[in-house]
């Protein structure tokens, strides 16, 4: 197909994150390798997948195939089958199958209650299919987006704190794999100007960062009382195994250590203050 009669609708084409430039320089090795095997899909003239092949096609005169999709009548279908198209992809990460599950559910939601999709109008032209394609089904709760994206619900939880409250260096970063989603959510509740300083310390900053907010959190984090009527616990027999530990438990009872160490200390260079002064007295 002549190059001249290919659409680019920008919304569509930002709609899934960009390549990174080692993957974009991999899909270019590729393609001046091996050729263009697989296929650009169409909707009527609009490219709806195969952005980046195109663009390095023309910019190095590969030749390249096309393909039709006439079962959309709306952006809106584009856009819910370019997510499920890349859901089903092994080489995308956690983090975008979590941000394309939610963009999934956002775009069901706003269909069910009625709001106005794309116009089919801005794409496919002639040609289409005048059937309706099955409405998808909506994703209502967070364990619902977490099976979509085959991520866990505390990862969904995670990548909407971080698309909520992170600077935009710091989703960049966890988007290159630099920070980890756990603590990427963890360092999104830092002020913004902390976030880009420990984004802009690297990898080892950012794990610093994380790490001093979860000591900060348990160390102010209240004991819960235990409960008038709660049984009391179970003695452990003699030889049997001691209960482990969580880790905030154990990092309570080192902060308990320590606050019994520094008043120990406290005591013991007060005492010496005493003797050094009779000392001083008696001389």
């Amino acid at each position: 197909m002549d190059s001249t009669n290919i659409t680019i609708n920008e919304e569509l084409r930002s709609f899934i994150d960009p390549l990174t430039h080692n993957e974009y320089a991999a899909l270019e090795r590729s393609l001046l390798a091996e050729g263009c095997r697989d296929a650009l899909v169409l909707w009527g003239d609009v490219l709806i997948d195969g952005h980046n092949r195109y663009a390095i096609c023309r910019k190095h005169g590969i030749e390249f195939r096309t393909v039709q999709n006439t079962s959309f009548t709306s952006l809106d279908d584009v856009m819910l089958w370019t997510i499920d198209n890349h859901l089903a992809r092994r080489s995308v990460s956690d983090f975008q199958r979590g941000v394309l599950a939610l963009r999934k559910k956002d775009i069901v939601a706003a269909r069910a209650t009625g709001a106005p999709a794309a116009s089919a109008e801005q794409g496919a032209g002639e040609g289409r299919d005048s059937g309706l394609a099955p409405a998808p089904v909506p994703l209502a709760t967070r364990e619902e987006v977490a099976r979509t994206a085959r991520v866990s619900s505390n990862t969904i939880s995670q990548i909407e704190k971080i698309q909520k409250t992170a600077a935009p260096a710091l989703v960049e970063a966890v988007r290159a794999g630099t920070i980890s989603i756990n603590a990427a959510a963890t360092v999104a509740s830092l002020p913004e100007a902390d976030q880009v300083a420990a984004v802009a310390g690297g990898k080892k900053l950012l794990q610093q960062a994380a790490r001093e907010v979860r000591e900060q959190r348990a160390a102010t984090r209240t004991p819960r009382a235990p409960k008038d009527d709660a049984p009391d616990a179970a003695p452990v027999a003699h030889g049997d195994p001691a209960p482990v530990k969580s880790e905030t438990q154990q990092l309570r009872d080192e902060i308990a250590a320590l606050k019994e160490r520094n008043a120990a200390l406290k005591a013991e260079n007060a005492a010496l203050n005493e003797r050094i002064a009779a000392l001083i007295d008696a001389s």
